[in-house]
């Protein structure tokens, strides 16, 4: 069976194990690098190194895959020499890399650490090759400004990221369920399936803490948005009232049964499976695995939630995740090699082609371009989820991708320490508020030992 990972982490509970998890990485990363890429080989070919936070980009990530063998068809002239790894181990090895001055060539990261990267003159500026090849007018302006400081293009959208919730229509059926607008509906069908000995939330927080997106979407719902800036520069708490609100409410959900017992013990994967299979309602998931549940039975009965509405929350409701992805970043050190460059150069461009974006939207992944594509009529759960998002208005940003890994990763564990009743919702936003507090002193050391100097 293929595998689906979206990000693979390591297991981390709460915010001890996610410490040790990054120690372990840097140990990792220190050890082993990305592999030489070389220049131009003997038979005539440039080889670029592409790197990715899955192990196996081939069964992980095949609109990826595929998009490269059909460059590599088009270029032979050019190899792209793929390589992988968890995403937490990956991202601890691109930081080692920047100081060594080895990263590969093109590579996935978060933007906050692409953000840091680029301020110390590590990442080529994609700006003058949007220019020179015509390519700005292929995007969207929000999924560029994402990853723009000035007039430096450090990164470009590697995928669209549109979360929520599949559903099974033919279980809620079965049990006198209306597919949810509002919390307090889906409240209500989780007490009724937990009661009917159904899995209403499928969830899987083993190797997997990441894979809390609905909630992500969640958090914009309570004003995430409004919020994050003075949240990261210390003027405002992660713990705060309307947060608050929101974690008592994923609490009631986690008491009314509404997630599988084994939460703690499956992987994402595993909890992919058991909707898939026919055994859950409902499964917190995104357009990456469309084309995974399109295989499966099921796909007949399946569309597609955006989540709920919250009388209690704060601004608009009716919204969708529908944003960029973390980007793919340049070296800069490509800059300084005449044939990488322009093999770089021809790569970025088959990839927001349209012909590179249909090969995304042929293997379950909506164009990042405005490329209008031919979705096939097959495609039902694919489509399901590109109705919605076409519907619906989307925040600039999924909120873990704006902020720096260690507080990303005490989100995950904080909205999973409510969902296995391991925190209670106060304690959870204290959490995260931890996280922020010690990157909060770490840049304040930073600071005084530039002073110093």
């Amino acid at each position: 069976m293929k595998l689906i990972t979206y990000r693979a982490a390591a297991t981390r509970p709460l915010a001890l194990l996610t410490a040790m998890t990054v120690a372990t990485a840097v140990l990792a990363g220190c050890s082993g690098g990305f592999g030489e890429s070389g220049d131009t080989s003997s038979d005539g070919k440039t080889t670029i190194s592409l790197s990715m936070q899955n192990e196996n980009v081939e069964l992980s990530d095949p609109a990826t895959w595929n998009l490269i063998q059909a460059f590599e068809t088009a270029n032979p002239d050019i190899k792209i020499d793929v390589s992988g790894e968890p995403q937490a181990q990956h991202l601890q090895k691109l930081t080692v890399a920047a100081q060594s001055g080895t990263l590969p060539d093109v590579f996935w990261v978060y933007n906050s650490t692409a953000k840091q990267m680029n301020q110390d003159g590590h990442l080529l500026d994609l700006a003058p090759i949007m220019d020179e090849l015509d390519m700005t007018d292929r995007f969207s302006e929000t999924s560029l400004s994402n990853f723009q400081e000035g007039d430096v293009q450090y990164g470009l959208p590697y995928q669209a990221l549109i979360t929520g919730y599949f559903y099974n229509k033919a279980i809620l059926d079965e049990n006198g369920i209306a597919v949810p607008k509002t919390f307090d509906d889906l409240l209500a069908a989780s007490q009724k399936l937990s009661q009917n000995g159904v899995t209403a939330i499928s969830q899987g927080a083993s190797q997997s803490s990441f894979s809390v997106w609905a909630f992500l979407t969640d958090l914009v719902r309570f004003g995430w948005q409004d919020k994050y800036e003075a949240i990261l520069s210390g003027d405002e708490k992660y713990s705060n009232p309307d947060f608050l609100r929101l974690y008592e409410h994923i609490e009631q959900l986690a008491d009314a049964g509404a997630f599988p017992s084994n939460t703690a013990t499956q992987t994402f994967q595993q909890a992919v499976d058991a909707f898939a299979n026919g055994e859950a309602a409902f499964l917190d998931g995104g357009v990456w695995l469309s084309s995974y549940l399109q295989d499966f039975p099921i796909a007949k009965d399946v569309g597609f939630w955006e989540g709920p509405t919250y009388s209690d929350g704060v601004g608009e409701q009716e919204i969708v995740m529908n944003v960029p992805s973390a980007p793919f970043a340049v070296s800069s050190k490509v800059g300084e090699d005449d044939a990488k460059l322009e093999a770089v150069k021809k790569f970025l461009d088959f990839y927001y082609s349209d012909e590179g974006q249909q090969i995304l939207v042929d293997n379950g992944q909506p164009p990042v371009t405005t490329y209008d594509p031919d979705i096939p009529a097959e495609s039902t759960v694919f489509q399901s989820v590109i109705d919605v998002a076409q519907k619906l208005p989307s925040p600039p940003a999924q909120p873990d991708l704006q902020v720096e890994e260690p507080v990303a990763n005490a989100m995950y564990d904080s909205i999973y320490g409510v969902i296995q009743k391991q925190l209670p919702p106060e304690k959870a936003l204290d959490l995260v508020q931890q996280a922020l507090d010690t990157l909060f002193r770490t840049r304040n050391a930073r600071a005084d030992r530039v002073r110093d100097v």
